[in-house]
């Protein structure tokens, strides 16, 4: 009787010993973030201020052009990110596309060229010169440079457009394509939040005013 109640005891044990031990459950990572906000939220948390004097503005303030890496540099990859029908060439050059265009509504055929690469350009959305007078004075070459080539910060846009926006903020050009109003304002905040920088009275004003439209919309990724 005692070796039964022996034998079954050690049974027990050696079937515990087996069991696969029990694993924790994985902890859910949080998917909020500054993302998730609205483009208003984070509109309300930059700084307000007047320009700094442009002194000292140079492009070369933002690097010396585009950053190249692993063969193609930030123009081609923003070209191959925003245009539809993209046709190559080895060397990473987007000889031809059609671009959707954000600031003005219209399709635009693109073909490599001389006389007609224009017709589609690389548009800092906070100009560079603006963020130059709004803070990125106080940031390293470094920081600039990334702020320059950041898609976040360029979209591939009308030509023409891109010309007639120049310097411009919120307060004193938008896109005519006024559906697009809001994911442009909501991309300059994001932009200006990302590198610290801030907004003029007027901007903000005139942000407000477009958000006033669509409360909703989110800060661009």
């Amino acid at each position: 009787m005692i070796v039964t109640v022996l034998v079954a005891v050690f049974w027990i044990l050696l079937q515990q010993l087996q069991m696969p031990a029990t694993k924790p459950t994985p902890e859910v990572k949080s998917t909020t973030s500054e993302n998730s906000k609205s483009a208003l939220s984070v509109l309300d948390s930059l700084a307000v201020k007047g320009r700094a004097p442009k002194t000292g503005y140079a492009r070369t303030q933002f690097g010396n052009g585009w950053t190249t890496s692993g063969g193609c540099d930030t123009r081609e990859r923003i070209l191959q990110r925003d245009m539809v029908n993209t046709i190559m060439s080895e060397g990473c050059k987007v000889m031809s596309g059609l671009l959707h265009d954000p600031y003005t509504g219209k399709d635009i055929t693109f073909t490599r060229g001389i006389d007609t690469s224009s017709a589609v350009q690389i548009d800092h959305v906070v100009a560079l010169s603006d963020a130059w007078q709004t803070g990125a004075q106080q940031l390293s070459a470094n920081q600039r440079e990334q702020l320059a080539n950041d898609p976040l910060e360029l979209l591939a846009v009308d030509g023409p457009a891109n010309q007639q926006k120049s310097d411009g903020d919120a307060a004193t050009w938008l896109p005519p394509n006024k559906p697009f109003r809001c994911q442009y304002v909501a991309r300059q905040i994001a932009v200006k939040a990302k590198y610290m920088l801030w907004v003029t009275a007027a901007e903000k004003e005139a942000m407000q005013r477009v958000l006033a439209s669509c409360p909703g919309q989110a800060a661009i990724d």
